[in-house]
């Protein structure tokens, strides 16, 4: 993770006009709102001058005439968690939180992703690209099934299907397809699944997830009442610290900063294996990282506080 020199803020006048981008035009629009209003009114509560925002085609224009000092970034998806508003942001001369542009556009890039973490010496599942349903056939044969066929930039699990028999591939190749014109395929990992969350230079507590559904996918991650979280994980504390140090490193070779996420499967043998990265998680009342940094003793408010003082630290 890039270190950076952190400035600690007293006062809200200091953060100035706030502009909170929620929304957007991608898949994930709805859980962009959700997670910006909650941003929004914690903002409001510790009496930062923030104002939401609906982000569309004119948000340069917007923001520009709004006279703001800095940008929360809540946007989930393509247009907003890719480095495209990220750069936007650049050329407007507005700080804003998180990652920047390098770091936001390969977190969401699962293919780009993997590569790099391959060759740092990360271990992430082994993969294919596939061009059409058939080609699956030839990717079921050299990784073995069930397979995960998952769009290659998009977020809360969708377009992502599990695939334990042929009967399935087609199916599956047109809800990936329909979301992003690259479709990877990698082994389905059998064990725990674990993400980790980050907030400035540390890791907090792993979670530890369970949903009775065929995976953790849009429902489980935002409607359904039985997906079950774990936090504390249940795991021996050194093997906890191992794979939180595990988290870290995944998040700064891709050069992420200021907070985010990274999701990773434990096998039955024990073997971790590195799944994606997020830049701009989700901050409903079902997302991941509040509920790790309200274990790590940092309640919802303090959190959107520290997270809006990354936009005022500086690479060392």
């Amino acid at each position: 993770m890039q270190k950076i020199r952190r400035r600690t803020i007293s006062d809200p006048a200091e953060f100035g006009k706030v502009a909170v981008l929620m929304g957007g035009w991608s898949a994930e629009r709805a859980v962009s709102l959700k997670s910006g209003q909650a941003v929004l009114a914690a903002l409001l509560a510790r009496g930062v001058d923030a104002v939401g925002i609906d982000a569309d085609r004119e948000i340069l224009r917007v923001l520009s005439d709004g006279h703001f000092n800095r940008v929360f970034i809540v946007l989930h998806g393509r247009g907003g968690e890719d480095g495209v508003i990220q750069g936007a942001l650049e050329i407007l001369g507005l700080p804003y939180t998180g990652s920047g542009v390098l770091a936001s556009a390969l977190g969401m890039d699962k293919l780009r992703t993997k590569q790099i973490w391959q060759g740092a010496g990360l271990v992430t599942p082994p993969w294919r690209l596939v061009e059409s349903a058939a080609e699956l056939a030839d990717a079921a044969r050299e990784l073995g099934l069930p397979l995960a066929v998952k769009p290659a930039r998009e977020g809360s699990s969708i377009g992502v299907s599990r695939v334990d028999t042929p009967a399935q591939f087609q199916s599956a190749w047109e809800q990936a397809i329909a979301c992003d014109s690259s479709v990877l395929v990698e082994p389905w990992i059998q064990g725990q699944e674990y993400t980790g969350a980050l907030l400035g230079d540390q890791a907090l507590p792993l979670i530890r997830l369970e949903t009775p559904r065929t995976f953790y996918d849009y429902e489980a991650k935002y409607h359904a009442a039985d997906t079950h979280y774990f936090c504390p994980c249940g795991l021996p504390e050194s093997r906890e610290a191992e794979l939180r140090d595990l988290v870290c490193r995944a998040f700064a070779v891709v050069g992420g900063s200021g907070w985010g996420r990274v999701d990773l499967m434990v096998d039955t043998q024990g073997q971790p294996w590195l799944l994606e990265v997020n830049t701009v998680p989700g901050m409903t009342d079902h997302s991941l990282v509040p509920m790790a940094a309200r274990v790590a003793g940092v309640g919802f408010e303090e959190l959107v506080w520290q997270i809006l003082e990354t936009s005022l630290t500086e690479p060392n």
